[in-house]
């Protein structure tokens, strides 16, 4: 069983199962934070983790969340379908 040392501010050194921690990642960013449950004092805590550490953690399997981005709306997609029938060069149409 793969497991992961962390600090509680708390607590101090914790070690942790990759399944009591999750990753937030967000899109265009080499830094995300990861989320953990103290196993001692069961608080909830947050912790920065810098491209270092999102990279031990994802390569030891931890689950991980995209975070921070607008998701497409139906009415998007529906007018997206629609300028693909027209559009002559449909690459233009994603602002490449």
């Amino acid at each position: 069983m793969t497991t992961i040392k962390t600090t509680c501010p708390d607590c101090g050194d914790v070690m942790l199962g990759i399944e009591q921690l999750h990753l937030e990642l967000t899109p265009n960013e080499t830094n995300g934070a990861y989320r953990f449950d103290c196993p001692l004092c069961a608080v909830p805590r947050s912790r920065t983790a810098g491209p270092r550490v999102v990279m031990v953690l994802l390569a030891a399997g931890v689950a991980y969340s995209i975070t921070g981005y607008d998701s497409i709306t139906e009415d998007e997609i529906n007018a997206f379908m629609k300028a693909l029938e027209t559009e002559t060069n449909p690459v233009r149409l994603l602002g490449a």
